[in-house]
């Protein structure tokens, strides 16, 4: 375990043995240079002695005190946090697929954009990652089950077709139940791999009924999502501007941001508001690194072992042009 980004910080007391050797450089400079002084006849002085190559000579023994510096470092054992891909996590994506989404409001269709960007985030997940994928309206259906293989995820999104109603808790509990089977059948000594649900909707829902509290509504299945420990990313798509068209008749179909931002708080997942396709696809850039990727610290010390030893070298190299003896 890392303490204060070192895994190993007492040995920083070699630094005391370091700045001893700087000063015990500095002093016996100083201590030659009094004998020199004491000398009476300088003009003999600069017959006799050998000419020394003035400031120039200190800089082996400057670099031979920075790679002991860097040596130090290394040896405590610095650490960094690195990006790891995940290799064990399971993500269902839930799309609705309710009426509503053949609202044009955003071009060229709600379900055409949320297709191509769900096509998109399924590209760019980490391959470790297991995705799945559930479409909703009346009923929810879990056309994929958790799966490294992106193939079948892709030409399920590519295949979803308009349905009438929307059932939003009811498709949260079908995505819970998918993660839950799945946890069992790979989870073996390490338990089953977390777990994320992102969930695209535009409209309320209407199935069972209007009670998002209800026993199969969309805030009780959050609330199941909590237990269970799977937060949602829950995304509201579409504007407040959306119309249309059912059985002749123009029926208004707002997104649904406040129902969105609950279900989202309620299970410990995060509310993404898209309102275009850019929008849209940003979200998923955005998941795919959160979801793909964990935040791991790790051993640093290489840098500092390759800096120290080439300073050592370049040392060893200027005290031998310089002085032809080591420092």
């Amino acid at each position: 375990m890392s303490f204060g980004g070192f895994t190993a910080p007492l040995w920083f007391v070699l630094l005391g043995a370091v700045a001893a050797l700087a000063g015990g450089y500095l002093w016996m400079q100083r201590r030659r240079r009094r004998h020199t002084l004491r000398f009476a006849n300088l003009a003999m002085l600069e017959q006799v002695a050998p000419r020394r190559p003035g400031w120039p000579r200190h800089v082996p023994a400057a670099l031979l005190l920075v790679a002991l510096l860097l040596f130090t470092v290394a040896l405590a054992g610095p650490t960094a946090e690195t990006k790891v891909p995940r290799n064990r996590a399971t993500v269902m994506l839930v799309i609705d697929v309710s009426l509503s989404m053949q609202a044009t409001d955003v071009a060229p269709s709600r379900l055409a954009a949320a297709q191509q960007a769900a096509t998109k985030f399924a590209d760019e997940l980490t391959p470790g990652v297991n995705l799945g994928l559930v479409s909703f309206a009346g009923s929810p259906t879990v056309l994929v089950s958790p799966t490294t293989e992106r193939r079948p995820v892709k030409e399920a999104i590519k295949s979803l077709k308009l349905a009438e109603a929307t059932a939003t808790g009811e498709a949260i509990f079908a995505s819970l139940q998918a993660v839950d089977t799945f946890g069992k059948i790979v989870g073996g000594a390490k338990g089953p791999p977390p777990a994320r649900v992102v969930l695209l909707t535009d409209g309320k829902q209407t199935i069972p009924n209007e009670d998002l509290a209800g026993p199969r509504g969309a805030y009780t299945a959050a609330e199941a999502a909590a237990d269970r420990s799977v937060p949602i990313s829950a995304i509201s798509f579409g504007t407040e501007y959306g119309v249309v068209d059912i059985t002749g008749r123009e029926v208004r179909v707002p997104a649904q941001d406040d129902a969105m931002k609950t279900v989202a708080q309620l299970s410990g997942g995060e509310f993404y508001d898209a309102e275009s396709l850019d929008d849209l696809s940003e979200i998923y850039v955005d998941l795919a690194e959160q979801i793909g990727y964990e935040t791991k610290r790790t051993d640093a010390r290489m840098p500092w072992l390759v800096a120290g030893t080439i300073t050592a070298i370049i040392a060893a190299a200027g005290a031998l042009a310089i002085g032809q003896r080591l420092p």
